[in-house]
């Protein structure tokens, strides 16, 4: 490969997050077409290592990637009681983001035709037929990179108008008890026996790894993120007061920041040129959730690519957005409390079809029977309003990995 030379492909992916990991590992999969992964040299610009869950029913290809995953699931309402589910056929899957990277990039080693290279891209414009990406080698040297489709994963310079704002913020601490603690088949999806803010929702989240070892996060649903030093005395509050933890000790740390918004995120950057991932509106708006909904997005565009089709279905349809933006707009209200209403769900409705609810796989008779377990005369306001609410600009928020 030259410096300053034109290199092309069939399909050029940027960013080595989640998304463009995942879509290079759908397209070497079972796509016969030349692919380029452009990641970001080591840096400032390359993310930290991070987690990322979903549910899963069954093999799905990122077996060798999934270090944990946990068939039986609790919630603690605000009250203080918990009660557990089993979500069969589903099971919550925890992938590290080295691991997936491990598998993608041996993947692409060994796939003729496939390649990754280290470079930061500078721009990306159309061409005939297709795009042109201009990205800076380590060193400062130049490359133009070409290819038939590109695929950007890289975050939006500023936000989409919207009508409601929150985010889905949050520390987490991987530590390490004196004794043992957790019980390993169990992971607490919602544990709401913290101080709520006086808008959205907080609660504790917590996945055993072993009896001694866990993922331990403070998480809210807010307009505003914290401080470091507020993540950090609300994890001690909630492994001490709350989970009676002990003597403990953090081995590592992960924070991040996921917006939950009902902005209409641009899909596409140019005629060749498709955004993935969050930018692309992958994350779903009412629970943050993002890494489910870019392995069936990933999926549907390997096989758009593979038939030669120009277009993609969005990564969430258009029922499932409306009923999310109701539901943000009654949280950020205050209309709806946040714990009771999760509980709710969790209490009332059938394990695993809450989860494909709260992933968007529903049909419109199931959603329309969740419905009635909710709130429903503040749902049937909010759903009045929500139409006639202006779309509002805000200043970029940036965002951490998420681990949803």
């Amino acid at each position: 490969m030259t410096p300053g030379s034109a290199e092309n492909s069939d399909v050029l992916v940027i960013g080595g997050g989640a998304a463009g990991l995942s879509l290079v590992h759908r397209l070497t999969e079972s796509v016969a077409v030349t692919v380029t992964l452009v990641e970001p040299p080591d840096g400032p610009l390359r993310p930290a290592e991070r987690t990322w869950c979903y549910w899963g029913a069954g093999p799905d290809g990122l077996e060798e990637t999934v270090g944990a995953s946990w068939s039986v699931l609790r919630v603690h309402g605000s009250d203080g009681r918990p009660f557990t589910v089993t979500p069969a056929p589903f099971t919550y899957r925890m992938v590290r983001s080295t691991d997936f990277e491990r598998m993608v990039h041996g993947r692409l080693a060994r796939t003729d035709g496939a390649r990754l290279l280290r470079a930061t891209v500078d721009s990306v414009r159309a061409v005939p037929g297709g795009a042109e990406v201009r990205c800076v080698l380590h060193g400062g040297r130049h490359l133009t990179l070409r290819a038939r489709r590109v695929f950007d994963s890289r975050p939006l310079t500023a936000p989409p108008p919207a009508r409601t704002r929150l985010l889905q913020h949050f520390r987490g601490w991987f530590v390490r008890t004196r004794t043992g603690r957790f019980d390993p088949a169990v992971a607490d999806l919602m544990d709401f026996r913290v101080p709520q803010p006086t808008r959205g929702l907080a609660f504790g989240y917590v996945l055993p790894l072993a009896p001694d070892r866990a993922l331990v996060e403070y998480t809210e649903f807010s307009r505003d993120a914290l401080t470091t030093g507020a993540y950090e005395a609300a994890l001690r509050q909630y492994c001490g007061d709350v989970l009676g933890l002990g003597e403990l000790t953090v081995e590592r740390t992960e924070q991040g920041v996921i917006p939950m918004t009902d902005a209409r995120f641009p899909r596409r950057a140019g005629a060749a040129v498709l955004r993935i991932g969050t930018a692309g509106g992958a994350t779903r708006p009412s629970t943050g959730y993002t890494f489910a909904a870019v392995q069936r997005h990933s999926r549907a565009i390997a096989a758009a690519v593979r038939e030669g089709h120009a277009g993609v279905p969005a990564p969430h349809g258009r029922r499932a957005l409306a009923m999310d933006a109701i539901l943000l707009r009654a949280l950020d209200t205050g209309r709806v409390d946040g714990p009771n209403f999760f509980t709710g769900l969790f209490r009332d409705v059938p394990a695993e079809r809450l989860l494909r609810f709260l992933d968007g796989t529903t049909s419109l008779r199931e959603e329309w029977g969740i419905g009635l377990r909710t709130p429903v005369r503040p749902m049937l306001r909010t759903a009045v309003e929500v139409p006639f609410l202006p779309r509002r600009s805000r200043p970029v928020t940036r965002t951490g990995g998420s681990n949803r």
